[in-house]
C-alpha cells in the first residue's frame, strides 16, 4: 500500500488537485470552456423543463457526463503531447478515441434532452 495521507486530510489534498485540474482545463482547453458555459445554461434549465426528479437528474447527469469526458480527453491529449510531437499511429488513435468519447457523451445529452422534452411538451 502506498503511504500517504488518509481520511479527511487525503480528501482535502485530493480536492486541491481536482481544483488545479479544473483550473488547467479552463485555462488551456477551449472545448472545456465552451462546454462549461453550456452546463451553466443547461443545468438550471433542466430544473425548469424537467417534470420530475428523475428527469432533472438525467438531464443534469447528461450535461456532467460531457464535462467528464472532455476532462478525460484533455488529459489523454496532454499525456500524448508530453511524449513527443512526432506522428505516431498509437498517439493519433488515443486522441481519436478520446474525441469519440466526447462525441458519444454529447450524443447522449442530445438524446436524453430530446426524449424528455418530447415527452413533456409534445
Amino acid at each position: 500500500m502506498k503511504p500517504g495521507k488518509t481520511g479527511l486530510p487525503r480528501i482535502i489534498h485530493a480536492s486541491h488537485y481536482s481544483w488545479l485540474g479544473l483550473k488547467a482545463a479552463w485555462r488551456h482547453e477551449a472545448a472545456f470552456r465552451q462546454e462549461l458555459v453550456m452546463a451553466v445554461v443547461l443545468i438550471p434549465l433542466s430544473f425548469v423543463l424537467g417534470q420530475s426528479a428523475a428527469q432533472i437528474g438525467l438531464m443534469v447527469m447528461s450535461v456532467l457526463l460531457v464535462l467528464m469526458m472532455e476532462l478525460i480527453n484533455s488529459a489523454v491529449e496532454a499525456v500524448v503531447d508530453r511524449f513527443g510531437g512526432e506522428q505516431h499511429q498509437l498517439s493519433g488513435r488515443a486522441k481519436d478515441i478520446g474525441s469519440a468519447a466526447v462525441a458519444i457523451a454529447i450524443l447522449n445529452l442530445v438524446i436524453v434532452w430530446a426524449v424528455i422534452l418530447i415527452m413533456n411538451f409534445v
